[in-house]
């Protein structure tokens, strides 16, 4: 997983502190699919406009996928699900996250420790709303599915707070 940098409101900026301990990403990247992509983005990566994804996707869903909004904690269907299988992107259908690294952490949010390829999910540095946070977006359709926060579990030590309503729960037969 690589780190992405970019400002996500038009007036944010970089301290020179920042600027300066900013390491690029490597501009060649491995995709699952065994293809290399420039800048890390698959081979397969999949373009709508926000009219397209308007008319696909509910309220709820293009609200948090593609406007990045946040559903209420505690509120979400798959916040305390034990069903086994793995969790795919509602908007494009990706593989994100196995059921074996979703644990309870008492935010009010499905949690995975890992998701569940390196590259499914892409990690993007977001400084809006006063704070740094890592947001993680859907590494093939950029759906904003959450935030991931150094605070998990062993063996990753990584808590994945992801939206329910970005996922898709498919049932391991």
């Amino acid at each position: 997983m690589k780190m992405g940098l970019y400002a996500t409101n038009a007036g944010d900026r970089l301290t020179s502190d920042e600027a300066q301990s900013y390491v690029p990403p490597d501009p060649w990247k491995r995709h699952r699919s065994g293809f290399f992509g420039f800048g890390g983005v698959p081979v397969d990566k999949l373009h709508k406009t926000l009219e397209e994804w308007k008319q696909m996707l509910d309220p709820e869903q293009y609200n948090v996928c593609r406007l990045k909004a946040t559903e209420r904690p505690f509120t979400g269907k798959y916040n305390g699900t034990k069903t086994e299988g793995v969790y795919h992107c509602v908007c494009c259908n990706e593989a994100l996250f196995d059921s074996t690294t979703k644990f309870d952490s008492g935010c009010g949010w499905p949690s995975f420790y890992a998701p569940i390829e390196g590259s499914a999910v892409v990690e993007v540095r977001d400084i809006s709303h006063g704070m740094i946070r890592t947001e993680v977006v859907c590494a093939r359709c950029d759906a904003h599915l959450g935030h991931v926060f150094p605070d998990g579990p062993p063996p990753t030590g990584q808590r994945y707070c992801i939206n329910s309503v970005c996922l898709d729960l498919v049932p391991r037969v």
